[in-house]
C-alpha cells in the first residue's frame, strides 16, 4: 500500500501563498511587504485552481510563489524594516507616558524621508541584483525616466514631500546635460499628453514623456505612496546611471550646483561641468609618432610602390570614356547616389532607406543665435537647441537666468521663436486697441530686420527630419504643416500622411468619389445613368449575393454547400457587354418612337466627356474588383475549409483596413480641395 499524502503539502498548495501567510512569515507591516515586493520585482500569482492553493474555505484573491517569499527572508531591509518598526513602537510608548522630549530624541532618529530628506536604507545592492548589466539599465530607462519628469512637475504636497521633488528634477537635469555634451537626442513630438523625446544611448533606444509645465492639481484618487516607492526605487536607478554615463565621457559626477542660479529659473545653466583627470572611459588612446613601431623596411618599400602607382593611376586620364557598350559588358557606371532596398516581390516588408544628411545633426543649429519669446516654452526648447548644437540662446528676463542675452535687439540674434499672431498697431489709436495676451502687438518697425520669425514647431521639425525646413512656411500667423509622430514605422496598404496623395490612391478612386459628392447631376448624366441602371443592378444583386453568402459561409458549424447551388457561376464579360448593347440600343429605339408620335425632332445629346470618365473609371473598377473575387472564388475551392476560413478573415481585416485608409485619404483630399479654394478666393 502506497504512503498516504498529507493535504497542503504538495502540488499547488505548496508552490504558492497567500499574501497573508506571506506577511506574517516575514514578519513585517503590509505597506513594507508591498514597498519590499517592488523593489525585488515580485508579483503576485495566478494558480490554475485557487480552491487548492488558498488551503481554506474562503477563496483568497492574491498569491505568491512560496519560493519568492523565501528569497525574501535573507533580505538584508528586512532588519531595517524590522528596526523602524521597534523604534516607533518606542515613540508611542512614550507619548503615552508623556514624555515628550524623549519622543523627539527618538523620532529624530527615525527614517523620515519626508523630514530628513535621507532614508535610514539604500537600495544600491537591488539596484546591482535586477540590473546585473549597464544595458540592462539602459534598457529599463523608459518608465524611469516618465516616471520621475512627471514628479518634477508635480506640487508638493504631504504625500509628495517638496524635498523628493527638487532631488527628482536635480537627476532630469543631470540626465539632459549628458544628452546635449553626447549629443544622443533623436527625436521629439508634441502630443496631447505632453512631449516625447528619444535618445540613442550605447545602441539602446530610450522614450520618455515629459509633460508640460501646467498647474498640476493634485486628486486624491491616485496612491501616491505606491508611486513614491516607485520613484525612490527609480532615483537610485537613475543616480546610477547618470554616474556611469558622466564617467564614460570623462566629466565629474556629479555636476557643480549652484543653488543661487537655481532658484532664480536657470534650471540647466545652474550646473556646470567638469572633466575629470581620468578622461573618457570609451575614449581610445592615441598613439604617438615616438610610440609607433619602425615597419618593416621590405614591407614598407612594397606599399610605396603601390601608392605611387595609385597616384599616377589617378592623374593620368582614363583613355577611353565609359559608354553604353562598356556598361552593356558588365561595368557599372559610378555614381553618388545611395543604393536602396527594393523589394524583391510585391507586397513585401517597407524597409528603412539609406539616407545622408549634408549637415550632422548634432550641429544643426550650431551656427545660429536664438532668442525665445515670453509665451514660448522655455525648458524644452532650450533643451532640444542646446542639444543639436546651438551655443547661444537667450530670452526675455522674465524666463529666468541663464540666458545669454535678455536682449531682444541684441543685433547677433539670427532666429527669434515667436507663439503669438501679430497684430499691427497704429501709433495713433494704440489706447484704443484692447489687450489681448494671446497676440503679438506690434508697431511699425518692431520687427528687427534681417532676422528669421519661427513658431516653436520648426524646432521641432527641423530636429526630426535632421534638416532645417523653410522658416516662411512657420512665420507668426501662419498655417502650420502637420506635425507628425517620427516614431510611427510606415506599414504597406496603411495611409501614409507624409507620402503624396496620388501615390496612395487606388485606380479611379478620386472620380468614384467626386461621383459620389455630386449634388446636381446633369442631363447627360441621367441618360447614362438610365443606361447603365439595369448593369447596376445587376451588379449590386450579384454583390450582395455573394456578401451574403459570404455571411452565411462564416459559421463554423455550417454544411458544405451541393453541387446543384453552386453552378450557377454567373453572367461572362461578354454577355453582359451585349446585355449593355442591347439594353441602350432598345432605350434609343424608344426615344425615336416618342419624337416620332409627338413630331419633335430628336435632339442628339451630348455627352460629357467628365462624366464618361468618370463613367468609365466605376466600370473599370467594378470589372477589376469582379475579377478579383472570381480569382479568389476559385482560390477557396481548392482550400480545405480550415484554411478557407482563415483566408475569410484575412481578407475581411484587409477589407476593413483599406477602407479605414481610403476615408482617410478621402478627408484629406476634401481639406486639399477647400485649402485651394480659400487660395483662390
Amino acid at each position: 500500500m502506497g504512503k498516504i499524502k498529507k493535504k497542503g503539502v504538495a502540488g499547488q498548495a505548496k508552490n504558492f501563498i497567500t499574501r497573508t501567510q506571506a506577511v506574517r512569515k516575514l514578519q513585517i507591516a503590509l505597506p513594507d511587504f508591498r514597498k519590499l515586493c517592488i523593489w525585488k520585482g515580485i508579483y503576485p500569482r495566478e494558480p490554475r485552481n485557487k480552491k487548492k492553493a488558498s488551503k481554506s474555505s474562503s477563496a483568497s484573491t492574491t498569491f505568491y510563489y512560496t519560493k519568492d517569499i523565501q528569497y525574501l527572508l535573507h533580505e538584508p531591509l528586512l532588519q531595517k524594516f524590522r528596526e523602524q518598526k521597534a523604534l516607533e513602537k518606542k515613540i508611542s510608548k512614550a507619548l503615552g507616558r508623556g514624555d515628550a522630549h524623549d519622543a523627539s530624541r527618538l523620532e529624530r532618529n527615525a527614517s523620515r524621508p519626508e523630514k530628513t530628506g535621507k532614508p535610514k536604507y539604500t537600495l544600491d545592492h537591488v539596484i546591482r541584483e535586477r540590473y546585473p548589466t549597464f544595458i540592462d539599465a539602459l534598457r529599463d530607462l523608459d518608465d524611469c525616466l516618465s516616471m520621475l519628469f512627471l514628479f518634477a512637475n508635480l506640487p508638493s504636497t504631504s504625500t509628495v514631500p517638496a524635498k523628493m521633488i527638487a532631488r527628482c528634477e536635480r537627476l532630469c537635469l543631470e540626465f539632459e546635460h549628458y544628452l546635449i555634451v553626447s549629443h544622443s537626442l533623436r527625436k521629439s513630438f508634441l502630443s496631447i499628453k505632453g512631449i516625447y523625446y528619444q535618445a540613442t544611448i550605447q545602441g539602446q533606444d530610450i522614450l520618455w514623456l515629459v509633460p508640460y509645465r501646467f498647474n498640476q492639481r493634485v486628486t486624491g484618487d491616485v496612491d501616491f505612496r505606491i508611486m513614491g516607492t516607485f520613484v525612490e526605487f527609480y532615483q537610485t536607478l537613475l543616480g546610477f546611471v547618470n554616474f556611469r554615463l558622466y564617467t564614460s565621457v570623462g566629466l565629474v559626477y556629479p555636476p557643480k550646483f549652484d543653488q543661487n542660479k537655481d532658484d532664480l529659473g536657470a534650471e540647466l545653466g545652474a550646473f556646470s561641468l567638469e572633466a575629470n583627470a581620468v578622461g573618457a572611459i570609451e575614449q581610445p588612446k592615441q598613439i604617438t609618432n615616438g610610440e609607433m613601431a619602425q615597419p618593416d623596411p621590405k614591407l614598407q618599400s612594397e606599399i610605396d610602390k603601390l601608392m605611387s602607382q595609385l597616384n599616377r593611376a589617378e592623374k593620368e586620364p582614363s583613355p577611353e570614356p565609359v559608354t553604353s557598350q562598356t556598361l552593356a559588358d558588365g561595368e557599372d557606371q559610378p555614381t553618388d547616389t545611395i543604393d536602396k532596398f527594393e523589394p524583391t516581390a510585391p507586397g513585401g516588408d517597407i524597409l528603412l532607406q539609406p539616407s545622408y544628411s549634408a549637415t550632422d545633426p548634432s550641429t544643426l543649429f550650431s551656427n545660429f543665435t536664438f532668442f525665445l519669446s515670453r509665451e514660448t516654452p522655455r525648458q524644452p526648447l532650450e533643451f532640444i537647441l542646446r542639444a543639436f548644437g546651438c551655443k547661444r540662446i537667450g530670452w526675455d528676463a522674465v524666463l529666468g537666468e541663464g540666458a545669454y542675452t535678455h536682449n531682444e535687439l541684441d543685433p547677433s540674434i539670427t532666429h527669434q521663436v515667436v507663439d503669438r499672431p501679430p497684430i499691427q498697431v497704429d501709433p495713433d489709436n494704440e489706447e484704443e486697441v484692447e489687450d489681448n495676451q494671446t497676440s503679438q502687438r506690434l508697431k511699425p518697425g518692431s520687427r528687427v530686420p534681417g532676422r528669421i520669425y519661427v513658431q516653436p514647431q520648426w524646432v521641432w521639425d527641423c530636429v526630426n527630419d535632421e534638416e532645417l525646413k523653410r522658416p516662411d512656411l512657420y512665420a507668426p500667423g501662419a498655417q502650420l504643416p502637420p506635425h507628425l509622430s517620427p516614431f510611427v514605422k510606415k506599414v504597406r496598404g496603411q495611409y501614409d500622411p507624409s507620402a503624396p496623395l496620388n501615390e496612395q490612391e487606388r485606380e479611379g478612386e478620386e472620380l468614384e468619389v467626386d461621383s459620389d459628392m455630386d449634388e446636381e447631376p446633369d442631363v447627360s448624366d441621367v441618360d447614362n445613368m438610365a443606361v447603365q441602371k439595369p448593369n447596376a443592378l445587376l451588379e449590386m444583386d450579384i454583390d450582395a449575393t455573394a456578401e451574403g453568402m459570404d455571411i452565411a459561409g462564416s459559421e463554423e458549424d455550417e454544411p458544405e454547400k451541393s453541387d446543384a447551388e453552386n453552378s450557377f457561376g454567373g453572367f461572362s464579360d461578354a454577355e453582359e457587354e451585349e446585355e449593355d448593347e442591347a439594353t441602350s440600343t432598345a432605350l434609343q429605339r424608344q426615344r425615336e418612337l416618342e419624337a416620332e408620335l409627338t413630331g419633335v425632332a430628336l435632339e442628339d445629346k451630348q455627352i460629357d466627356p467628365r462624366a464618361k470618365a468618370k463613367a468609365d473609371a466605376r466600370k473599370k473598377a467594378a470589372q477589376k474588383t469582379r475579377e478579383e473575387d472570381e480569382e479568389l472564388e476559385r482560390a477557396k475551392m481548392m482550400m480545405s475549409r480550415k484554411k478557407r476560413k482563415i483566408l475569410e478573415k484575412m481578407v475581411y481585416s484587409n477589407k476593413k483596413k483599406d477602407a479605414e485608409a481610403e476615408t482617410l485619404r478621402a478627408k484629406r483630399r476634401k481639406i486639399e480641395k477647400a485649402g485651394k479654394g480659400i487660395l483662390k478666393n
